[in-house]
């Protein structure tokens, strides 16, 4: 009973904001399911790319060599963990190919094209990782600027209203608590998506951490097989 009310007298408060007041509002309210949708989608994504990054690793580990895997394991560039490799073997046989051809062909120089081409593949999922994570923290930091914006606003046009007249507090209440809806509306959307930001922001930094950790043992790998 308690919620219905409070509900009925959000309602009264945001029939009494302005135009300006209610279109902030509704664009707090919009930008507020976005940041869910975004947060609820990059954790699952994450969790899924981290799942498939493991059971890749593993599938590697089984392997005696990596240079002669079959192409169908390299094609599997959805995977971060995949696209790393089918990287570093590409270039490292490539490099082979157009070095063997100047008469200049050695382990160290195919090793040294490979490696290269980890640190782009690094880059290139380390910015996969972080998509949509500055739309986040532009709602983090704006929504409550947004609001305050409003606040201002209503504040502004209740005092204009009351120019000539003799202004009382039970006066002014009603623009004045419309006002302060849309800096309530700005922090409803900025606080869950904080805390949502910090926590997505968390899983990336360990995914890129894992993804290095890989690289640098994939790059091992490949030059312990280059040696025999």
């Amino acid at each position: 009973m308690t919620l219905f009310f409070a509900s009925a007298n959000l309602l009264k408060i945001f029939g009494d904001t302005d135009v300006f007041g209610q279109i902030l509002t509704i664009g707090l309210g919009v930008f507020s399911l976005i940041a869910w949708t975004v947060m609820f989608g990059k954790y699952n994504e994450l969790k899924r790319l981290r799942d498939l990054n493991l059971a890749f690793e593993q599938r590697l580990r089984e392997e005696r060599t990596l240079l002669d895997l079959p192409e169908s394991l390299r094609n599997k560039r959805s995977i971060p963990y995949a696209d790393l490799f089918a990287d570093a073997v590409e270039a490292y046989w490539r490099a082979a190919s157009i070095l063997k051809e100047k008469g200049e062909d050695n382990s160290r120089s195919r090793l040294e094209h490979s490696e290269n081409a980890i640190q782009r593949a690094i880059a290139r999922q380390l910015l996969r990782y972080e998509a949509s994570m500055i739309f986040l923290a532009t709602i983090v930091s704006g929504a409550p600027f947004l609001g305050l914006l409003g606040t201002v606003w209503g504040v502004m046009e209740a005092f204009s209203a009351m120019t000539g007249a003799t202004a009382s507090i039970r006066d002014l209440a009603p623009g004045v608590s419309a006002a302060l809806m849309t800096t309530i509306a700005g922090l409803v959307v900025a606080i869950p998506s904080m805390f949502g930001y910090n926590f997505l922001i968390g899983k990336v930094k360990q995914l890129s951490t894992e993804l290095e950790n890989y690289a640098s043992s994939l790059a091992d790998r490949l030059e312990l097989e280059s040696k025999n």
